[in-house]
């Protein structure tokens, strides 16, 4: 394993001063741009730190993926044993949360936060589990890929061609206590995978043919030194005291349509243009009387009811109107509540009555022109 920039090694140090001065539970995170970059090895080199300066230390959960380096760094670390289920005929580890929680350790090391549980398992993903955790006052190390991160979905699927399932809100690692980059260059990360430290010899050909490549591998870490940089810039205002008088550069609002284009889109925009403003925001969804729930189709329902939650778990806030002009509406929302950004759909396809009404973007944009509108 290479040797680690000289700012990480104090880490260790550091986060064992944060737990010692707090009682709820702490979070760290080890994020990198990529598998292979030495998150794994990295959590449990720095568990073996912990355990040395006497802090009671297990390991919740590691998935060493068969890679030597990492498998070595175990050493004499407790292994909490992981909960073994059988689906569809195939058997499934996960961290045993109830077996964690019952031993109550000073600090449980936990791999792969966006992980998805087996079927049957507490908790749906395993940030879930890891919340559970320290709200027990249990501290927490983990790891995290930045493709992982629910805003980043569709640019990860732009630039990478990759379609991420396993994804965790923005916010589960905003909050975190510590957010370190482990970062390796894009030819450094293919020399290790040429020589078979990131998967099998056999698997190098396949991977280096789709997600390992030169052009993948540099974007995402782009994005991660992005993203690196926000989460400790917002972190270092709350550090100095700012958060509370800090100005909101502006106010966001998103319109949710039931019929419209991908929601989830919609909602990663405003989320990160949101962040980047420093400011709250709203998902909007126009109840016209069409969509009374005694009209509207049942699928349509859930899919307005599931993006609605969406949204409140990336930390907007959902407003449902009733109004039977969705433009009035927003244009209504919008000067009331003194929206600087407004982000709109544009819809698919064309529509006839558009030769006798203008599209709703335009409606909007010509009503509201001191708002951003911002047409997805």
């Amino acid at each position: 394993m290479p040797e680690l920039p000289a700012t990480i090694k104090p880490s260790a140090d550091e986060f064992l001063q944060i737990i010692r001065n707090q009682k709820r539970g702490k979070l760290k995170v080890y994020l990198g741009a990529s598998p292979g970059v030495g998150k794994t090895y990295q959590m449990l080199v720095e568990g073996n730190r912990l355990r040395s300066g006497g802090v009671d230390v297990v390991i919740g959960y590691v998935e060493p993926h068969e890679r030597p380096e990492t498998t070595a760094q175990i050493k004499e670390l407790e292994i909490i044993p992981p909960r073994v289920s059988e689906y569809h005929g195939i058997k499934l580890t996960e961290m045993d949360l109830d077996a964690t929680l019952a031993r109550k350790p000073t600090v449980a090391l936990v791999d792969e936060l966006a992980h998805t549980n087996a079927p049957g398992s507490k908790n749906r993903k395993r940030y879930e589990d890891v919340q559970d955790l320290l709200a027990a006052g249990i501290n927490v190390i983990s790891t995290i890929n930045i493709q992982h991160l629910e805003s980043l979905y569709n640019i990860v699927e732009q630039n990478t061609g990759v379609r991420v399932k396993e994804r965790i809100p923005d916010e589960v690692v905003a909050s975190a206590d510590q957010v370190v980059n482990l970062d390796l260059p894009a030819e450094d990360l293919l020399e290790r995978l040429q020589a078979g430290k990131i998967y099998p010899l056999e698997r190098v050909h396949r991977a280096m043919a789709n997600f390992f490549t030169e052009r993948n591998l540099v974007r995402l870490r782009e994005l991660t030194l992005t993203e690196v940089a926000h989460f400790l810039d917002r972190k270092q205002r709350g550090n100095d005291g700012q958060e509370a008088h800090q100005p909101a550069l502006g106010l966001v609002a998103v319109a949710i349509s039931s019929s419209g284009p991908d929601p989830g889109a919609l909602l990663r925009k405003t989320a990160r243009l949101a962040a980047q403003l420093n400011a709250p925001w709203f998902a909007v969804y126009v109840r016209t009387p069409s969509e009374a729930p005694a009209k509207i189709d049942s699928a349509i329902q859930r899919r307005v009811t599931d993006t609605l939650e969406i949204a409140q778990k990336m930390g907007g806030t959902v407003i449902v109107l009733k109004n039977e002009d969705v433009a009035s509406a927003l244009e209504s929302f919008a000067r009331e509540y003194g929206l600087t950004h407004l982000v709109l759909g544009r819809p698919g396809g064309q529509r006839k009555w558009w030769r006798f009404r203008p599209p709703l973007h335009d409606r909007v944009i010509a009503e509201l022109k001191d708002v951003d509108i911002v047409v997805v």
